[in-house]
């Protein structure tokens, strides 16, 4: 850690920068943050009460090159040229996270994946508050790690973090770190090669010793080949709704298991949240809860009342019989599988907008079982077309979330669905997938 020396620059000034400005302020940091884009307007506010210098559409390179240290958001790719310029100097970059590790004393659960890590995260959160534990959620959810290091003294976090943020920690350690799964995303950030992509996610376990623990999912054929070729440090607990799992978790279509500190037990039926993905992360969450000897009885009463986040699989209204539901944080191919495995009627499927590179031929075989027809909500559907001529009864094209909605109200029927589950990124036609879910569900109330 380079400490001693006093002059850091943030890139970034949205949460996780604005945060390690707080903190690096309180720890007597020279700080400079510089944004590209235009900060928005409580960032501002607080950056200026900081009365740390910042600016907005521009870096000015001679002044971020001043820095003993850059701490950088996990949105900036190394390849843009203030990166290169900085990686060319030989300056350490580090994430907020690493950051805001340097200042605390604090033990962690650190969660990634391409899919699940949100519930997951949130779901260990609300086990171990249940539990009367001091604990703090950060990562890619909430209040930035460095602003809660600065101004609350929690033992323990559950970070949620996402490869970006893997990517620039080194020095860090995760006590417990949980893998949910690895499938293609982000792959323009990876040279689009899988094996770095997995590389990064593999991260989570880096720096472990033998007193640490590493929960994965063993029904996952990325991470297990990942395994095969490393020999972790820390002690394993997978989690499986295949097989039955010595040390670690398991589910049958009634039951769910886990073996860590004596035998844990609960129905299928009891959990809060349906579908296979969600019994995955009921998994990692129990396993992750008793590794803490958390008592049974408060991870069975926690996995049956927790409510999940906005956005995900988030039912909105039963309009004359028809279930609208929200599903606006599928960014990707493999949230939108997960959404359409867990539709129990026939769907009208909202789908559409920034393709990060989709092959929808992975959606074929559920869209053949549940979806009767299609809207898309984007700008270039001309993929989406594509794949699905003919699978499904009818395919429609629309550009804003009144529109979509209204369509799925004339196709769906009695007991029937309409899900907005875009497998795409939003900034064609929105700001971002909060925005999508917000029109889709005032869309929705307006009917």
């Amino acid at each position: 850690m380079a400490a001693e020396k006093r002059h850091i620059t943030i890139l970034g000034a949205g949460e996780s920068g604005v945060g390690a400005a707080i903190l690096a302020k309180a720890q007597g940091w020279e700080v400079f943050v510089s944004d590209f884009g235009s900060v928005r307007e409580s960032f501002v506010k607080e950056l200026d009460s900081l009365d740390v210098k910042w600016e907005q559409e521009v870096h000015s390179l001679e002044r971020i090159l001043k820095a003993d240290l850059v701490i950088k958001s996990p949105g900036i790719p190394n390849t843009v040229p203030v990166m290169l310029e900085i990686i060319n100097r030989g300056i350490k970059v580090v994430s907020e996270i690493e950051f805001a590790a340097y200042y605390s004393g604090a033990k962690t659960i650190c969660i990634t994946g391409s899919n699940g890590k949100t519930t997951t995260a949130l779901m260990t959160y609300h086990i171990l508050k249940k539990s009367g534990m001091n604990v703090g959620l950060a990562g890619n959810i909430g209040e930035s790690f460095a602003k809660q290091v600065a101004e609350k003294d929690f033992d323990w976090y559950v970070l949620e973090l996402s490869s970006f943020q893997l990517d620039d920690m080194h020095e860090f350690k995760a006590d417990i770190a949980v893998l949910m799964n690895i499938t293609p995303d982000h792959l323009d950030r990876y040279d689009y090669k899988m094996e770095n992509y997995i590389a990064s996610k593999f991260r989570v376990i880096q720096n472990q010793t033998d007193q640490d623990w590493f929960i994965y999912n063993a029904d996952d054929k990325n991470i297990l080949n990942e395994i095969n070729k490393r020999t972790p440090a820390a002690r394993l607990a997978p989690f499986s709704l295949v097989e039955e799992v010595g040390q670690g978790g398991f589910a049958t279509n009634k039951q769910l298991t886990i073996n860590i500190n004596d035998q844990f037990t609960m129905g299928i039926h009891e959990l809060a949240l349906k579908g296979k993905h969600n019994t995955q992360n009921s998994l990692a969450s129990g396993v992750a809860s008793r590794i803490l000897e958390i008592r049974k009885e408060v991870v069975r009463e926690s996995l049956a009342d927790f409510t999940n986040v906005e956005h995900r699989l988030e039912f909105v209204a039963k309009v004359n019989g028809i279930e609208f539901i929200n599903d606006s944080k599928a960014t990707n191919i493999n949230s939108t599988w997960f959404a359409l495995e867990s539709m129990e009627n026939p769907t009208v499927w909202i789908v559409g907008g920034v393709d990060k590179g989709n092959d929808y031929t992975e959606l074929a075989g559920l869209v053949d079982e549940k979806v009767k027809a299609i809207i898309c909500l984007g700008k270039d559907n001309e993929k989406i077309k594509e794949a699905f001529a003919g699978k499904v009864e009818e395919i429609v094209e629309t550009t804003s979330a009144l529109e979509a909605v209204a369509w799925g109200y004339r196709l769906a029927s009695k007991d029937e669905a309409v899900l907005l589950s875009p497998a795409c990124a939003s900034f064609d036609l929105f700001e971002n997938y909060e925005e999508r879910g917000n029109e889709f569900k005032k869309a929705v109330r307006s009917l």
